[in-house]
């Protein structure tokens, strides 16, 4: 029986993704390829998050939003936990910003271009110069105020635990003199870990961190940098996090 209700879940998730799917590909896809800026494509892909959100009976919320400053660019690192860390983050931040992905994606076809036009960037996680100059080269194309999200532990933590980061975020951030906006995502791995089908119902905590100087740092120092975020993220780091009962 367990493993029916199980199964049910899983269903009743694919059921709504592809629904979701079906009516917003068509508009995402067609507002990105005419948008110059890619704008009006980010915040239609916001509906798809809030319905699969409100399907999974996953609530998002945040804290410490007034230390985001509109119109301010921002090198945006955030821990990863699971993939519903994304549809948080979208639903919450209140910002445009563009997702750093891996290459494949842009194989897609028509999909892979729409995302590209969106302006959003793609890299060569196998490659760490490859991937800064790709970096570089999708900064030049975001549009004024936008800001860029990177996971810099490359990928989910499977047990939870905030991983060593990567610098290739970091590395732009120093280069071109952008703030780093530190964000800590609270309990999605309870929600979704890694590897699972199965969602739990719950609430995932976005928690902001001080937005970081990094017009004082040198490529030389970035591991200085580098530290210094990660101990800002971990600062507001929960791993125990359920929200607070209703």
């Amino acid at each position: 029986m367990k493993s029916l209700f199980r199964a049910i879940r899983v269903a009743w998730l694919f059921l709504w993704a592809f629904i979701a799917t079906l009516i917003l590909c068509i508009p995402v896809i067609i507002a990105a390829l005419l948008s110059r800026t890619g704008n009006l494509a980010f915040s239609l892909s916001k509906i798809w998050a809030y319905i699969m959100l409100a399907v999974s009976f996953v609530r998002a919320e945040i804290k410490n939003k007034a230390r985001i400053i509109k119109g301010q660019s921002y090198v945006i690192i955030s821990n990863h936990q699971s993939q519903y860390d994304i549809l948080a983050l979208v639903t919450t931040l209140g910002i445009q910003f563009r997702w750093i992905g891996k290459k494949e994606v842009l194989k897609i076809p028509i999909f892979g271009y729409a995302l590209y036009a969106s302006r959003n960037i793609f890299i060569d996680r196998s490659n760490t110069a490859s991937a800064i100059e790709s970096i570089n080269k999708g900064m030049d194309r975001l549009p004024k105020g936008a800001s860029v999200m990177v996971f810099a532990e490359g990928t989910r933590s499977a047990d939870g635990q905030i991983q060593e980061f990567k610098k290739g975020g970091f590395m732009v951030a120093i280069l071109r003199k952008i703030p780093i906006l530190p964000v800590t995502v609270n309990g999605s791995l309870r929600v979704l870990p890694k590897g699972s089908l199965v969602v739990k119902p719950g609430k995932i905590q976005v928690v902001i961190g001080d937005p970081i100087d990094t017009s004082g740092y040198t490529t030389a120092i970035v591991q200085e940098l580098i530290d210094k975020t990660r101990q800002a993220i971990m600062a507001n780091f929960d791993p125990g996090y359920r929200g607070k009962a209703d």
